[in-house]
């Protein structure tokens, strides 16, 4: 798969963002992400669902570490520092 520019800059877009957000707001889920940066950013041309930004964080985010919710079930995300 090609890696040109246009796409580079999306991604390094992405992960800053992301990271941005958990540093305001620790203890996210992947979907509170999604909506952050789908409705407020207005990055809807990405196509982003919480399944995508769960698979992007461990790939890309390595400074974020998350948990388990023990009464959702679901990944909370926070900085490691």
């Amino acid at each position: 798969m090609a890696k040109g520019p246009q796409k580079e800059a999306r991604l390094r877009r992405l992960r800053e963002e992301i990271l941005n957000y958990v540093a305001t707001n620790p203890g996210c889920t992947a979907s509170q992400i999604v909506a952050w940066l789908s409705i407020d950013l207005r990055m809807k041309n990405h196509g982003l669902t919480a399944r995508k930004i769960g698979f992007f964080i461990p790939r890309h985010c390595k400074e974020l570490v998350w948990r388990q919710d023990s009464s959702t079930g679901k990944r909370v995300y926070s900085n490691s520092v």
